[in-house]
């Protein structure tokens, strides 16, 4: 296995955080409407991925249905006709798979999936989900890379779909905001100690956290950094001094000229 540089069109354009969403305007985070808005805009679109029951990949960030459908429960308790039925809150929209999103984007601009953990305590995963995500990738051309918050899943990946670029994303990890995950596994994630092991070639840091040294020695070893999740102009350029690319959200995001 090789570390696979990450493509440029994910240093070029800003990536959307869950697509173009705009609830005001019936376009829901991870939804068909959303991933059309950013096509339709030049942008970059980064999304997330959770597993039906019957074993496809849906693109819907939550582990329950409860924030944003008008269901409750486990995703991971739904087939993929099932969830494919729900509408999302607030739109015509319904739970796409990840087959349906890569049609609507079709090589158009770069795609960021995150594979959300699986193990629910950043532990070790079955590799389902990972499976799953490579299995639906054969055959795509367009820029595409693959990230996860738990290096087990990235290491799934790196088996996996050893030509895709993948990442590890991180976070400043603290505690409060991560309850119940104990500190010392705080303090282990926050050292970022898979990178090499996944031969991962960026990573996805938390925005505020981008300052941390650690951060900066990856980046001087080569990774390409890329952050999460920006709210304004004035929070962009701020991240810029440190990362080489933005997720964004609420606003519009300057596109290169």
């Amino acid at each position: 296995m090789t570390r696979v540089p990450l493509p440029d069109s994910f240093l070029r354009l800003p990536l959307a955080h869950r697509a173009l969403h705009d609830r005001a305007a019936g376009r829901i985070e991870n939804s068909p409407s959303a991933i059309r808005a950013a096509v339709a805009a030049g942008y970059g679109i980064e999304i997330d991925l959770q597993l039906a029951s019957d074993g496809v990949p849906m693109v819907f960030h939550d582990e329950t249905l409860d924030r944003l459908t008008g269901e409750t429960g486990p995703v991971n308790a739904r087939s993929a006709a099932e969830l494919g039925r729900i509408r999302l809150t607030g739109s015509t929209d319904s739970i796409p798979t990840l087959a349906e999103v890569l049609a609507l984007v079709a090589g158009r601009v770069p795609l960021l999936i995150e594979i959300k953990d699986q193990s629910l305590v950043m532990g070790p995963t079955d590799g389902r989900l990972e499976a799953a995500t490579a299995e639906a990738l054969k055959g795509y051309t367009g820029d595409v890379a693959l990230m996860s918050f738990n290096p087990a899943s990235v290491a799934h990946l790196a088996r996996l779909a050893p030509h895709l670029p993948r990442g590890i994303t991180t976070s400043a990890y603290d505690p409060d905001d991560w309850a119940p995950m104990p500190e010392p596994m705080c303090a282990h994630f926050r050292a970022i100690p898979d990178y090499d092991a996944t031969l991962s070639s960026f990573i996805s840091h938390e925005a505020p956290d981008l300052s941390r040294p650690r951060v900066a020695e990856l980046k001087a070893q080569g990774a390409r950094v890329l952050c999460w999740t920006i709210r304004s102009v004035e929070a962009e350029a701020t991240a810029r001094k440190h990362a080489d690319n933005v997720t964004f959200e609420g606003y519009r995001a300057a596109l290169p000229a």
